[in-house]
């Protein structure tokens, strides 16, 4: 197996992402060869070890459009093994957490929690506010009831907005 792959990287057939991590190049006739971004590379990495992630500071912000700070280092909590992955310039962090962080059904509402823990209680403006209860809106009302039950109070008050 390990020959196998050795012959397909020095043909050009596969390219290494990082230690581990294989990837085959798409070609774009305008910029040439495309690679994964740094999120499907970490989210591909959870579906071959079998692990749930959940993006977490800077970088849910980001994804939720409320920051246009694009991080270098990508930060995801986990129930996997901790570690740290390179991929080219960027990184991946991948932190422990307890299952409670993790156990959110909907995939706007877990990025709102961890977005909203970022930010802080005493730091969320109005037009931030008025932006994530209409990002909850298109949430599943089935999987929002389920997460609200996983946010602190201060953010479960946001959440109840969304479902009026």
């Amino acid at each position: 197996m390990r020959k196998a792959l050795q012959r397909l990287k020095e043909s050009g057939a596969v390219r290494s992402m990082a230690q581990g991590i294989y990837v085959r190049p798409k070609i774009n006739p305008l910029i040439g060869e495309v690679f994964p971004t740094a999120d499907e590379v970490a989210r591909a990495i959870a579906k071959r070890d079998k692990i749930r992630i959940v993006p977490t500071g800077t970088y849910a912000l980001n994804a939720l459009g409320l920051s246009a700070q694009v991080p270098m280092k990508l930060v995801f909590l986990t129930d996997g093994a901790p570690r740290e992955i390179k991929v080219g310039k960027r990184s991946i962090k991948l932190k422990k957490s307890a299952p409670r962080n993790l156990a959110a059904k909907g995939p706007t509402s877990a990025l709102v929690i961890q977005g909203l823990k970022e930010i802080g209680k005493d730091r969320l403006h109005a037009g931030e506010k008025q932006r994530i209860i209409e990002l909850l809106k298109k949430e599943n009302p089935k999987h929002l009831k389920h997460d609200m039950d996983l946010a602190p109070a201060w953010i479960r008050q946001i959440m109840e907005q969304a479902l009026k």
